[in-house]
C-alpha cells in the first residue's frame, strides 16, 4: 500500500452505489495504484480473510477447510477515458435514474463491486473462496497482474473452479475462443509508376489473400455442449512507399478467433493451409478455454443463476485459469457490447442481480 491514505470503500453499502464509488477512482491501465490501495484497505479490515498484495494486484481468501475452493476474479483497470466531449462513460460517474454511467461500468467495476460485497457479507461461505483483483488486463498480456501472480504466488490460484466477473448480461458464458494474429507478406518488384510493366505490384497481388479470406466460411464448433462460432478476418493492410512507385511489398494482418477445441499450433496450421503459397508469420496467440461445465461446482453455479449457459466468443482470462487446470466461466453484470464505449453504463438492478446469484451459490 502507498503512503497516502487510501480512499474509503463501504463494502456493506448498496452494491450499485459501491460500483459508482469504484468508477470514481480512475484506474486506466498503469494507474491502478489508488484503487488497489482502496481495495486492499477494505479487505484488510475483514478478519475472516487472509490478504496478499502483489504490485497492484490484491488477493484475499477464506481458510475454512471446505471441501471445495472457488476463485472469483476481476480486473481493476479500464481502457483510456473517452476523448469525445460530453461522453458519459467517463470519470467521475453519473446516474440517470437507475442507470450508472462511467468508464468501467460494465468492464468491469460492476463485477468488482460484487466481489467486494461478497467478501464482506459472506464470512462463512459454503465453499472456500479466493478473491482476485488484478491489474493490467486491458493491455498486452505480458503485463497482466494475473499472469504475474500465477508465476510469483501460484498457490493462491489453486482451486476447483473459477468465475471471472466479466460482463455477460447476467448469463453464464463458458470458456472462450482462442485468438491468433498473423502477418501475411506479399512480395513485388519496385518500378517507376510511369513504367509499371517493369515492376510487380504487391498490392494488386495481395488481392488473392483478401479473396480467400472473403470467401472463407467460418466454422461453428461444438465443444462440451456449447457452440463456438469462429471468425477469420483481415484487420489491417499496409504497403507502398510513394505515389509514383510500384509497391514491392504488402503486409496484411489477419486475426483468427478459433474454437477452444484447437491449440494455437492447430490454429496456425489451419491459417497456413488456407493461405498456402503466401508467406505467413504468426505474431501472437492465446489459447482458448473449454467450458468446464461438467465440474460439479459449475453445475451448482449454473443452477443458481437459473439460465442456460452460452459460449464466450471473445478471449478472456478464463483461458489463464484453464491453463492452470482450473475450469472457469464468465459471469458478470452489464451488456458486454457497451464495454469500452463512450456511453458505457450498467443498470443498478443488473449488479444487484449478479450479487444475489453468487450469494445464493455460496450461501
Amino acid at each position: 500500500m502507498s503512503g497516502t491514505t487510501p480512499p474509503d470503500l463501504d463494502l456493506t453499502s448498496d452494491v450499485a452505489q459501491l460500483t459508482a464509488r469504484l468508477l470514481d477512482l480512475e484506474s486506466v491501465s498503469g494507474n491502478e495504484g489508488r484503487i488497489a490501495d482502496a481495495v486492499e484497505d477494505a479487505l484488510r479490515r475483514l478478519d475472516h480473510l487472509e490478504v496478499l498484495r502483489d504490485g497492484d494486484c490484491v488477493l484475499a481468501r477464506t481458510n475454512l477447510g471446505r471441501a471445495e475452493r472457488v476463485i472469483l476474479a476481476g480486473h481493476l483497470d479500464t481502457v483510456p477515458l473517452p476523448t469525445v466531449p460530453g461522453s458519459r462513460g467517463t470519470v467521475p460517474s453519473s446516474w440517470e435514474g437507475e442507470v450508472l454511467y462511467g468508464r468501467g461500468a460494465t468492464d468491469m467495476k460492476g463485477g468488482v463491486a460484487v466481489q467486494l460485497a461478497l467478501a464482506a457479507t459472506l464470512p462463512n461461505p459454503s465453499r472456500d473462496v479466493t478473491f482476485v483483483f488484478y491489474d493490467h488486463e486491458e493491455v498486452e498480456a505480458s503485463l497482466s497482474g494475473l499472469g504475474r501472480v500465477a508465476a510469483s504466488s501460484p498457490d493462491w490460484l489453486v482451486a476447483d473452479f473459477a468465475v471471472l466477473l466479466e460482463p455477460t448480461d447476467g448469463t453464464v458464458e463458458g470458456g472462450c475462443n482462442g485468438t491468433a494474429r498473423f502477418e501475411v507478406r506479399v512480395a513485388g518488384r519496385a518500378a517507376h509508376s510511369a513504367r509499371a510493366w517493369m515492376g510487380q505490384n504487391a498490392i494488386h497481388d495481395a488481392a488473392e489473400v483478401l479473396v480467400r479470406l472473403r470467401d472463407h466460411t467460418p466454422a461453428t464448433v461444438h465443444v462440451d455442449g456449447l457452440d463456438y462460432r469462429e471468425s477469420l478476418n483481415a484487420v489491417r493492410i499496409s504497403g507502398g512507399t510513394a505515389g509514383n512507385v510500384i509497391p514491392d511489398g504488402t503486409v496484411i494482418e489477419v486475426n483468427y478467433r478459433f474454437a477452444p477445441d484447437k491449440s494455437p499450433a492447430q490454429a496456425e496450421e489451419y491459417v497456413r493451409a488456407l493461405l498456402d503459397g503466401f508467406v505467413v508469420e504468426r505474431t501472437d496467440a492465446a489459447a482458448g478455454a473449454r467450458p468446464g461445465l461438467q465440474h460439479p461446482a459449475a453445475g451448482a453455479f449454473v443452477a443458481a443463476v437459473g439460465a442456460a449457459p452460452k459460449p464466450k466468443y471473445g478471449w478472456t482470462d478464463v483461458a489463464r485459469f484453464s491453463a492452470l487446470g482450473v475450469p472457469a466461466v464468465n459471469f458478470g453484470p452489464g451488456d458486454p457490447l457497451l464495454a469500452h464505449t463512450d456511453d458505457e453504463h450498467v443498470e443498478a438492478d443488473a449488479v444487484r442481480a449478479c450479487l444475489r446469484a453468487l450469494t445464493t451459490w455460496l450461501s
